[in-house]
């Protein structure tokens, strides 16, 4: 549980940055140097890197260097185990969400049957 944990944990944190997210979602359509990825994202090829290097580390991305091009695309995972625990988090929000609607509704038929009771 704890190793499941780092892993899910290292995903969220590198999903956590705006620009990693982009990256996703730029490698999504088509793979990419680090080159085109830093041009398109404004950025220098180090920032790039170290963004990249991020994503490599959870397997979000994988790249390949051949002669002096480091192509990127994305990576084997496809985050299943984030997308597990987001869906156990949102069904337990669900259910509480729907408890609360019939405590609504119960105190909605309370206040008009007491309205009823005592009319102005």
């Amino acid at each position: 549980m704890v190793q499941y944990k780092r892993y899910v944990d290292a995903s969220f944190a590198a999903l956590s940055d705006a620009t990693r997210r982009g990256i996703l979602e730029r490698l999504g359509r088509s793979d990419a140097s680090i080159t085109d990825l830093a041009g398109e994202f404004q950025m220098t090829l180090t920032g790039m890197k170290k963004h990249v290097g991020v994503l490599e580390r959870t397997g979000l991305v994988t790249t390949e260097k051949v002669g002096r091009v480091r192509t990127c695309r994305l990576g084997p995972r496809r985050l299943e185990a984030e997308a597990a625990w987001i869906e156990s988090y949102r069904r337990l929000w669900e259910a509480r969400f729907d408890e609360l609607d019939k405590i609504v509704a119960d105190l909605k038929r309370t206040d008009a049957s007491l309205h009823d009771k005592n009319p102005k």
